[in-house]
């Protein structure tokens, strides 16, 4: 598994816990499906820490991790990131939209004009 597909995984452990967890119990979470090493997770943990995507808050003699964003928040800014990296940004959202079904759209845009009150 690639480092990039382990951390998308921690973050959704950590997303899906709701609560800040220590590196042992998102170890736990983590090697129900798989053997990893504690301290791969460790390692993998203060490097989302490093790059801003998690919060490390100390706890008596262990650190506990929350994301810094919601899964929401992470994906826009991913999508953001494409997209300023293209020369030609609305034709690759207008196809982005292109690609999503009617009833997705429709409640995306809803979403949206939440967002915006």
């Amino acid at each position: 598994m690639a480092r990039n597909d382990l951390e998308r995984e921690v973050m959704a452990k950590l997303w899906d816990a709701g609560e800040a967890l220590t590196v042992r119990q998102v170890f736990e979470l983590l090697t129900r499906d798989r053997d990893l090493a504690y301290t791969t997770v460790m390692t993998v943990l203060d490097r989302l820490a490093k790059k801003g995507l998690v919060t490390q808050q100390k706890a008596d003699r262990a650190y506990r991790y929350a994301p810094a964003q919601t899964r929401e928040e992470m994906t826009a800014g991913v999508m953001l990131d494409a997209l300023s990296s293209t020369p030609d940004r609305d034709a690759a959202l207008a196809y982005f939209v292109g690609q999503l079904p009617p009833e997705a759209l429709k409640l995306a845009i809803d979403k949206a004009r939440n967002i915006e009150r």
